[in-house]
């Protein structure tokens, strides 16, 4: 049985293909628009999940969509009328385009699809998932338990911002919600506005910044805020927001408890927005914390998953797991609205269908997230000619021992294989890579490759036999979603003047053998490298750390800030001659920035807008 799972019409549009409830492909259509975020019809990516596995539309059993319209409307209307006559500007912006379009989804998907396959019967074939149902299922059925207890945080699906499920073979039941407009997504959210940052895509910087700040605005946050009980169930206090209503995220109540109004974005970052960052998120690691240890005592499971935006937290996420209060855990590596697409196909494979379920108990499902399009070489060699590229064509022994040279010699490196990630973190199959030993790897890559801002952390690549050397981390971490200190014997001592400095000034510090992706608290977001799911990636580091030691390089996305990440050879070689980067591996094909045709290096950092 194949079911195409479908999220589109709010942002991170995905497609994902499943088969006997097997994963057989999933994309954002971003990838291949070139539009970050993207949340158009996945037109694209639907048609590369049917190439993949060979079939037509019509081939396909069901199409499954990741959340449910009419229940958004309902939601929308009650709000409305709940805060009337407030909020009328932003109703009469609101409804016409739902009226027009989105009360009306299904006749949408089916005009959509119907140039795929004109017969196909879309009254008894397309299927709707509650919006929580799908991101529980995406992280439940693909994991590597056959039981387990599913949290799903993020901004708000119809009605629910938080939601707790049990999860037992092919069952998933919803035990317990939290219903908008009180939500931990948008608490966050509504921080990332007020610092200056672009919501649904701005949060991470806010958790990036937090390091250098202290929480001080923590306590004002429970205290006006927030209603936080034992359990981790609270309420906001709606009275210092704005998102319910209009157009922004906070109002002049909120700008007067902490201290002036929001940010703009072309305002320097002062040591208030770092305190504020580490306040939002002191707080959120307490309710997640909370609600996780309220949710082992009361069912008595022992492995817990992860989905939803929130639990891109990977802060949060490393607190929960060195908690204790569960021997394992998950997270669904797309676990924000993409991973809706995957969690519709597996809620009408194992709900609707009743589809049996495989599990390992060891390796999940997911393939190691490399779920997009791949190329094979000779169309690899075809792509770079067209694109004017400059190349050596070298057998894969010798481009992985080239690009381990690279690396030592200080280099950046664009490192383009295998199957595309399907989520928002680069896994070592479309990876912008450098030598996490270097001091200056770190504000080269963020100012002269990825154009971005400087106080932004990189993440470490680990061989996964060495994780503990170098991490306060004994398990798998393969998706970047967990972050884990550096074990206290690499660390570097600070001096007495060092330890004086506050915010930005402690980026230029070194804190460890490996400080381009030690963080100012000595964190770091680690990525374990497993020959099992990327042999290549995993040769790459073990040429690595042959050569210097090492097994650990520095892992940030193969793009620049505000474009998606690269997809296609040519995606590939165009950001290569558009930044700093100085040496791109892609399949067998070995290009060094000198040898290239100077007259195709463009202004790259002007052709997408800021995220």
């Amino acid at each position: 049985m194949r079911i195409l799972g479908i999220s589109a019409f709010y942002h991170d549009s995905a497609a994902a293909l499943i088969e006997d409830g097997a994963i057989v492909a999933a994309a954002q259509e971003e990838r291949f628009t070139r539009k970050k975020h993207d949340a158009s019809f996945p037109g694209q990516a639907v048609e590369f999940c049917l190439a993949r596995a060979g079939v037509g539309l019509e081939d396909v059993d069901y199409v499954a969509f990741y959340d449910k319209p009419f229940l958004k409307f309902e939601r929308l209307l009650e709000t409305y009328v709940a805060f009337a006559p407030r909020g009328f500007t932003s109703f009469r912006m609101a409804i016409p385009l739902w009226l027009r379009e989105k009360l009306f989804q299904k006749d949408l998907l089916s005009r959509e699809f119907k140039t795929y396959a004109p017969e196909f019967d879309w009254k008894n074939r397309l299927l709707f998932a509650e919006h929580h149902q799908s991101h529980a299922a995406s992280a439940f059925f693909p994991s590597p338990f056959d039981d387990a207890v599913v949290l799903t945080m993020d901004g708000v699906g119809e009605w629910a911002t938080t939601s707790a499920a049990v999860g037992e073979g092919n069952r998933l039941e919803v035990i317990k919600e939290i219903h908008f407009p009180h939500s931990l997504g948008l608490l966050y959210s509504a921080f990332t506005y007020y610092t200056g940052f672009r919501v649904n895509s701005g949060e991470y910087k806010v958790m990036g910044l937090a390091p250098y700040g202290e929480p001080k605005f923590a306590g004002l946050i429970r205290e006006y805020l927030m209603d936080l009980k034992d359990d981790g169930s609270f309420r906001l206090d709606q009275s210092y927001f704005d998102y319910c209503t209009g157009l922004t995220m906070t109002n002049g109540r909120f700008d007067a408890l902490f201290g002036g109004p929001a940010r703009r974005a072309d305002e320097r970052l002062t040591q208030r927005h770092m305190d504020l960052a580490a306040s939002v998120q002191a707080v959120t690691e307490e309710v997640v914390l909370r609600m996780t240890r309220a949710l082992a005592g009361e069912t008595g499971k022992r492995n817990l998953c992860l989905a939803g935006g929130v639990a891109l937290n990977c802060v949060a996420n490393g607190h929960v797991l060195r908690d204790g209060r569960f021997d394992n855990l998950w997270v669904q590596p797309a676990a924000g609205d993409a991973g809706g697409a995957l969690g519709a196909a597996l809620c009408a494979y194992h709900g609707f269908q009743d589809g049996a379920r495989a599990v390992t108990g060891t390796a999940d499902a997911m393939r190691g997230s490399y779920l997009g399009p791949d190329y094979a070489q000779d169309e690899i060699e075809s792509r770079l000619d067209q694109a004017g590229a400059r190349f050596t064509v070298l057998d894969e022994a010798e481009a992985i021992d080239r690009a381990a040279q690279a690396l030592g010699d200080g280099k950046a490196v664009g490192w383009f294989q295998g199957r595309m990630e399907f989520g928002p973190r680069a896994l070592g199959a479309r990876s912008i890579l450098g030598d996490a030993r270097s001091p200056a790897m770190q504000k080269m890559l963020n100012l002269k490759v990825k154009y971005r801002e400087s106080f932004r952390p990189f993440a470490p690549s680990v061989l996964a036999e060495d994780v503990s050397e170098w991490f306060d981390l004994e398990g798998a971490s393969p998706y970047m979603l967990l972050v884990a200190d550096v074990v206290e014997r690499r660390r570097l001592a600070m001096t007495a003047e060092e330890q004086e400095l506050f915010g930005i000034d402690k980026l230029n510090v070194p804190r460890s053998e490996i400080p381009a992706a030690t963080h100012v608290d000595y964190s770091a977001r680690v990525q374990t490298v497993h020959r099992e799911t990327n042999p290549r990636y995993h040769a790459l580091l073990s040429r690595f750390k042959a050569l210097t030691g090492c097994p650990v390089v520095v892992n940030t996305s193969f793009n620049v800030r505000g474009e998606p990440i690269v997809c296609t050879p040519e995606d590939a070689f165009r950001c290569f001659m558009g930044t700093e980067i100085e040496a791109l591996v892609v399949g067998n094909c070995f290009l060094v920035k000198d040898g290239q045709d100077r007259a195709l290096k463009t202004d790259y950092k002007d052709a997408f807008e800021l995220d």
